[in-house]
């Protein structure tokens, strides 16, 4: 997937300008298919390039540093409807924690991956407080026949899975961390082995 489609998603939603869609981001999209406001910026002058976006006229008197406003052009829905029946692969988990679990196993550096997914574990438990706090504040009241809220929530509900799962992981690694015998890491350490 590429940012245009996450763009053109928030601005079917929703018209506005390109600070609007990157706060936006910052509180909703972004968690999925995050996005730096430069990045959003340049792929808007794109989307605008290619006609799937245009830009509203300016409510009022013309001033000078009104932001630009977006909504997505016919060009642009139709693309995006198009985009959403699209096979496409899963991702693959990108997750630096695993790796440092992994080089931890051959290096015997226990103690420093114990910080990490204890760091990893409370960042997780904020981010699923996070998603729990908008779960409530936007979602307590679903209309079930509402096809907007319903899915928007669905969403929202794979973030919360997502954190939960990683802390499950997390909470099980550090058991197992845990239960190695005393002076495992040592064991462990390749290096030790060899100046033995």
């Amino acid at each position: 997937m590429s940012l245009k489609f996450a763009i053109l998603t928030s601005l079917t939603e929703r018209e506005g300008s390109g600070i609007e869609l990157a706060r936006r981001f910052d509180k909703s999209i972004g968690f999925f298919w995050p996005a730096t406001h430069q990045q959003i910026y340049r792929e808007l002058d794109r989307l605008a390039t290619a006609e799937l976006i245009r830009e509203l006229p300016q409510e009022g008197p013309p001033r000078r540093g009104q932001p630009r406003r977006f909504a997505v052009t016919s060009t642009g829905r139709a693309l995006l409807e198009e985009w959403i029946g699209e096979l496409d692969e899963p991702e693959p988990l990108r997750a630096s924690l695993a790796v440092r679990v992994r080089a931890a196993a051959i290096t015997g550096r226990v103690d420093e991956v114990r910080r990490a997914l204890e760091h990893h574990r409370e960042l997780r438990r904020e981010r699923l407080e996070q998603y729990l706090g908008i779960e409530q504040r936007d979602f307590s009241a679903v209309d079930p026949t509402d096809v907007r809220g319903v899915l928007q929530h669905r969403v929202l509900t794979l973030g919360i899975d997502g954190e939960r799962s990683w802390l499950t992981w997390c909470g099980e690694t550090l058991r197992v961390l845990d239960g190695l015998p005393p002076g495992a890491d040592a064991l462990l350490d390749p290096l030790s082995m060899t100046r033995e």
